[in-house]
């Protein structure tokens, strides 16, 4: 494998996976929103790993971004061989106290854009008989957390029907699930995570060893942290309600920072998440 696209890539799980392909051997190309910070970005990991990197400035919450990331993938020239769709954000407070636009927002940087990029990616994978294509899901997609949950629900789902479509093609796809990842995620959407105790928190570069390793044995599903796992085996004997119950009051716990003010305005302020 030659070539890696990563998108959200330029902080957090992103810029992990952009480190650690890079490391690797693999030529890159970065998206996300920034153009100048991926600018430095490319330049710096050029400088370091001595591969070629490539910036992709896009917004994949608009059609324009989506398709130009689409058409860079579905080249038959230069193909890619790894697809990493990690690209999000985060919403300040509950769904009722969000506005739509930043609802809809995320379902089209969640759901269309994985699954427009992965369709774009896939068939030339396939043909080549080889490639890889990792979906940044998160634990969210196991507990009611209102649109987030549901998405990130929605990205486990449909990374295993493809995985099942492709299998014996050469072609792996997986579903990375990680807990609270130490990145800039909670503090764009400016949420207190203060309460959050330590031993929660996870480390961007080793939620990406983790889950490359669990890539290579064949899983479709990453947790990526033994501390998680045992957390939603646990939630997993919880009444679906009882379970509702207690992830509303961790979204109260570690809702917006300045308590007295509408959500929606953070909500509008929403921005693109580097990841799980």
């Amino acid at each position: 494998m030659t070539t890696a696209l990563v998108t959200g890539a330029s902080a957090g799980i992103g810029a992990a996976f952009a480190r650690r392909l890079a490391g690797d051997g693999l030529d890159l190309i970065l998206v996300a929103r920034n153009g100048e910070r991926l600018a430095a970005q490319a330049a710096e990991l050029t400088e370091r790993y001595g591969v070629a990197v490539t910036a992709l400035p896009a917004d994949l919450a608009t059609d324009a971004g989506i398709d130009a990331v689409a058409e860079r993938l579905a080249d038959p020239d230069r193909p890619v061989d790894v697809l990493v769709n990690n690209a999000g954000f985060g919403l300040g407070g509950g769904f009722l106290r969000a506005s739509l636009a930043e609802e809809l927002r995320m379902l089209r940087v969640h759901c269309e854009a994985v699954l427009r990029l992965t369709s774009a990616a896939a068939p030339g994978m396939r043909e080549r008989g080889r490639g890889w294509v990792v979906n940044v899901s998160s634990v969210a997609a196991f507990v009611p957390r209102g649109t987030y949950g549901a998405s990130k629900a929605w990205v486990v789902r449909f990374t295993e029907g493809v995985a099942l479509e492709l299998a014996g093609s050469g072609v792996r796809l997986m579903a990375l699930c990680p807990g609270f990842v130490r990145t800039e995620f909670h503090q764009r959407a400016e949420m207190d995570m203060t309460a959050l105790p330590d031993w929660m928190w996870l480390d961007a570069d080793r939620v990406v060893a983790a889950g490359l390793r669990d890539l290579a044995r064949g899983r479709v599903v990453s947790v990526p942290d033994v501390r998680y796992k045992a957390l939603l085996g646990a939630a997993r004997l919880l009444p679906v309600a009882a379970l509702g119950r207690v992830s509303a009051r961790a979204g109260r716990e570690f809702g917006p920072r300045r308590r007295g003010e509408r959500a929606g305005r953070f909500a509008r302020r929403g921005t693109a998440r580097p990841g799980g």
